[in-house]
């Protein structure tokens, strides 16, 4: 699936790094806790959260997440924008909260990682 079908499916509004839409991505993961994230999750391409501090961009890059999908309408500021542009991330933004988005998602053929 690519990051343009992502965008689709959740109604998202692109907040940068639109030039990267045609990226393939092959797994997601969805959670609130970076911890979890660096702790649990491997080889993942997607991650959506609804937690919207530059410490997100950050642990996006350390597990070469290429694009994240902040649910449930927020929006980051521009400190967050602007760090994710520096690093090529692509920045999303769905209504959906967060259940429903990673629901669509695995509906649609997107899966999770393995986990270690």
């Amino acid at each position: 699936m690519i990051i343009k079908e992502i965008s689709n499916l959740l109604d998202c509004t692109v907040l940068c790094c639109e030039e990267h839409l045609g990226s393939d991505v092959h797994t997601a993961c969805g959670s609130d806790m970076m911890s979890d994230v660096l702790a649990y999750v491997k080889d993942q391409a997607v991650l959506l959260t609804g937690l919207l501090n530059p410490q997100v961009v950050r642990t996006a890059e350390m597990m070469d997440i290429i694009c994240i999908v902040f649910v449930r309408g927020k929006i980051p500021d521009q400190t967050v924008i602007g760090l994710a542009e520096e690093k090529g991330i692509v920045i999303l933004s769905t209504k959906a909260r967060m259940y429903e988005a990673c629901g669509i998602l695995y509906e649609s053929g997107l899966r999770g990682g393995a986990n270690v």
